[in-house]
């Protein structure tokens, strides 16, 4: 059994930085890929960033440039860091992690990005 364990969310005002952390744990054999998607009541389900075992990553157009994704393998740990943030940037993020061929889904962290 996998358990995604997240930190980090909170109340920033704008221009305001975060970071997220997503700590993986259990019977792990491989970890592919590592990352956070977000949502907001009402819409889908939305990629944020990924970030595979190579090191390749993937950003949501919207937030290129703002926010960064990065990995610690020999901690099964995947970061956010979240700056510049804007009161649209506001939504539940959730980790994900593509662990032994299963995908996997945190609980998930409320950010909230006051105006």
């Amino acid at each position: 059994q996998v358990q995604l364990v997240e930190s980090g969310g909170g109340l920033v005002q704008a221009g305001g930085s975060l970071r997220l952390s997503c700590a993986a744990s259990g019977r792990i054999f491989s970890i592919n890929v590592m990352g956070w998607y977000r949502q907001v009541p009402g819409k889908q389900r939305e990629l944020v960033a990924t970030i595979d075992s190579g090191g390749f990553t993937k950003y949501a157009e919207s937030v290129k440039g703002r926010i960064t994704i990065s990995r610690d393998s020999a901690k099964n740990t995947v970061y956010l860091q979240m700056d510049s943030l804007k009161p649209e940037d506001t939504a539940v993020y959730y980790c994900y992690a593509l662990i032994n061929l299963i995908n996997n889904w945190g609980q998930g962290t409320q950010v909230t990005v006051s105006s």
